[in-house]
């Protein structure tokens, strides 16, 4: 703020500039403030914190969503290896999982004594006689004879569980982990009763969570069966694809090298060897399938958000978490230094292209400023969350979701240029595709004539490929989508070190820049105080879960159940 400020005063008459400086002097003496009182506010709560994801502090739990990535990597080792055999196995993985939501399929050989409920505590013996827990994955009635169990996981993302199979053992390449998995036969202990079972732990132990489950579960979880359906974003892309399951189809085709059947958007994959099959695969399971279903949890912590309440959002803000965990994965590391596979990979793969890393995004390394915008969106929703500020959620949230689609913008004219320019062949074609196939539906919401001519140079198959007219096509609709020229930035050229011919970043409209600034300034500072009301809030609250409240009352009755 004081570099904007400083900045801003350069360009002011002098008379301006006085006003300037004491604008300066209150910013910066409130951000001395702010930086005190959120060091003051993180050592206190810090015994309370989950792992962090890429330096984002969740509210709970959700090191075995943020695995969903090790699916990822496991599907792409596999079609790597570029054979029909390994696409299969590809597929395997990808429909069945193995790194997310595992469960045991046993069957007991003693039907329950009584009914369970969903939750309910499981315990058994590993192969070497240690203890393995677990929880009944749904209801059962007394009588039942076969249960899913859930593994427990834990907060260590580099062990948050230890049983991890599905399709994994179809690779043959020891990619499954049978260390906490309950061993093949013994006792199960439910509700204080031991029930003998039986089942075999290579193929019985599977998994609830799946990179395909994303895109064949979205027409109830984001179309028709939920408070906010049918999700903006979502109906985009059902809209123009004409298919609720538009991503699963694009993946599914991509593998088997068959025709997609949309109403818009189709791809033949038979005129793509194993080559652009792979691209077109790996890419729709990371910037189609995971892409909406971020978006997905972003809106059921909506949903669920109770408006004023500061005791009651913990549901809302565990989805929340989830969004962040998809977006980034486990590969990212608490820090964000990892390599990942999903959608912060693919930020800061293209920032280093367009030449916007960095907090100022004007370097070529380092993490994009995609990825500092949304990280500080992802926090700033989750405490609106947090204290029920939910219309300030919802605005937040659709924040997040314009910034979002910008890698997806610059992989698709990144790949226009290779094609058009580079004299790209097949790879970088069948990656053209793909990325115009994941950012098609929304630019088609914003101008169809513009959707129009990008899938005509970057369809499967296209005669011949424009990128001047891909550009321009994108750059008309920047406006709708919520994002600008600078955001997106320009294709770098490392050679000449410079932009190449034809692809700087396209000019923003001026704004009255000199009139409103100090406004600006002001309001932020102001924001940046409601951010540290938020913040203290989300402080006592923790203490409030420590039994160590800030203000303590003579309050005897508690009868009152808090949920």
């Amino acid at each position: 703020l004081t570099h904007v400020v400083a900045t801003t005063q350069q360009k002011q008459p002098p008379a301006k500039q006085a006003t300037m400086a004491i604008v300066k002097s209150i910013a910066v003496a409130f951000l001395a403030a702010q930086a005190a009182s959120a060091a003051t506010l993180r050592a206190q709560h810090r015994q309370l914190s989950f792992v962090e994801i890429a330096g984002y502090e969740p509210n709970s739990q959700v090191t075995d969503h943020a695995a969903i990535d090790l699916d990822q990597a496991a599907m792409e080792s596999q079609l790597a290896l570029r054979t029909e055999e390994s696409f299969d196995v590809a597929k395997m993985i990808y429909q069945d999982g193995g790194n997310s939501k595992s469960y045991a399929q046993i069957v007991l050989q003693t039907p329950l004594a009584g009914s369970i409920g969903k939750g309910a505590k499981i315990h058994g013996k590993n192969d070497e006689g240690k203890t393995i827990t677990a929880k009944a994955l749904d209801d059962y009635s007394s009588g039942a004879t076969q249960i899913r169990a859930q593994y427990d996981t834990t907060d260590d993302q580099d062990q948050y569980v230890q049983c991890q199979v599905g399709a994994l053992p179809e690779a043959k390449s020891n990619l499954e982990n049978t260390v906490g998995c309950f061993t093949n036969s013994s006792n199960l202990k439910i509700d204080g009763t031991e029930y003998p079972y039986s089942y075999n732990p290579l193929v019985d132990n599977n998994n609830e969570r799946t990179i395909a489950g994303f895109s064949t579960g979205a027409m109830k979880k984001m179309y028709s069966d939920c408070p906010g359906c049918p999700y903006v974003d979502y109906e985009y892309y059902y809209n123009y694809y004409g298919a609720f399951d538009y991503a699963n189809q694009w993946v599914l085709s991509a593998m088997d090298g068959s025709r997609t059947n949309f109403n818009n958007g189709n791809a033949d994959f038979s005129k793509f060897s194993l080559i652009g099959r792979e691209e077109a695969a790996k890419k729709g399971t990371a910037y189609m399938s995971i892409f909406m279903y971020v978006i997905r949890e972003f809106e059921d912590a909506l949903d669920d958000c109770k408006e004023n309440c500061i005791n009651c959002n913990d549901d809302p803000v565990h989805a929340w978490d989830e969004g962040v965990a998809f977006y980034t994965g486990s590969m990212e590391g608490s820090d964000g230094s990892g390599d990942g596979k999903l959608l912060h990979g693919l930020a800061d793969k293209r920032c280093s292209d367009f030449s916007n890393c960095g907090t100022r995004g004007d370097s070529r390394t380092g993490t994009a400023k995609v990825n500092y915008d949304l990280f500080d969106l992802f926090a700033l929703g989750q405490h609106q969350l947090l204290v029920g500020n939910c219309a300030a959620a919802r605005t937040t949230k659709e924040k997040i979701v314009d910034i979002m689609y910008i890698p997806l913008i610059q992989g698709t004219i990144r790949y226009a240029y290779k094609v058009d320019k580079l004299q790209g062949a097949e790879k970088e074609k069948a990656e053209g595709a793909v990325f115009a196939a994941a950012i098609l539906p929304r630019i088609h919401a914003a101008n169809p004539n513009a959707a129009e001519k990008i899938y005509n140079s970057m369809k499967v198959g296209a005669s011949s490929t424009s990128f001047n007219a891909v550009k321009s096509a994108f750059e008309s609709t920047y406006r709708n989508l919520g994002i600008t020229c600078k955001q997106v930035g320009g294709l770098w050229n490392d050679a000449t070190g410079s932009y190449y011919e034809g692809a700087s970043p396209c000019k923003d409209a001026s704004t009255k820049a000199n009139k409103g600034t100090a406004g600006i300034i002001v309001g932020s500072v102001f924001a940046g105080i409601a951010v540290i009301a938020v913040g203290a809030v989300f402080f006592m609250r923790r203490r409030e879960i420590q039994g160590k409240p800030v203000f303590e009352t003579t309050q005897v009755d508690e009868s009152a159940d808090m949920n």
